[in-house]
């Protein structure tokens, strides 16, 4: 399985639209190769560097998705209508929806990670968080894919 995106390449810096200190819009995302048997993908944005990648301290969550339908092949750029079934879980702003990168201090990676499950994992609730999906998931991955972008802000 496969995980891309046009507006960077993995390892490589995200363009600053996608951040804080741009229009803070969700990136083009593109996934293939999905296993036999797949019935929902996951989609997690994370930063293991929160907050300063030299003393990272917690994981920060930009985005979670979940139920996803195998038959979407990705999202657009700045992703305004969601597939049908598709769900979201809170991000570590509280909130639903795409939260871009904005570190305090130094170059932060962000990792896009997207799971094929055997099964869907149905409403969370209202409050769901990453840990509730992560949870949800456990014993029903069928295969992963990850890309990594990296943002540092140019200015403070």
């Amino acid at each position: 399985m496969e995980l891309r995106s046009p507006a960077f390449d993995d390892q490589s810096p995200i363009p600053s639209e996608y951040t804080c200190e741009g229009d803070d819009v969700s990136p083009a995302l593109h996934w293939s190769g999905l296993p036999d048997g797949v019935r929902s993908l996951v989609l997690i944005v994370d930063d293991p560097d929160a907050p300063d990648p030299q003393a990272p301290k917690t994981t920060w969550v930009h985005w979670v998705l979940y139920d996803v339908p195998p038959g979407t092949d990705g999202l657009p750029r700045d992703v305004r209508q969601l597939p049908r079934g598709t769900r979201e879980a809170l991000n570590d702003w509280k909130r639903t929806g795409w939260g871009g990168p904005c570190p305090p201090v130094g170059r932060h990676r962000y990792f896009f990670k997207l799971y094929a499950l055997d099964t869907t994992l149905g409403d969370l609730g209202p409050r769901a968080t990453k840990a509730d999906v992560v949870k949800a998931k456990m014993g029903h991955v069928l295969a992963e894919a990850r890309l990594v972008g990296t943002y540092e802000k140019k200015h403070r």
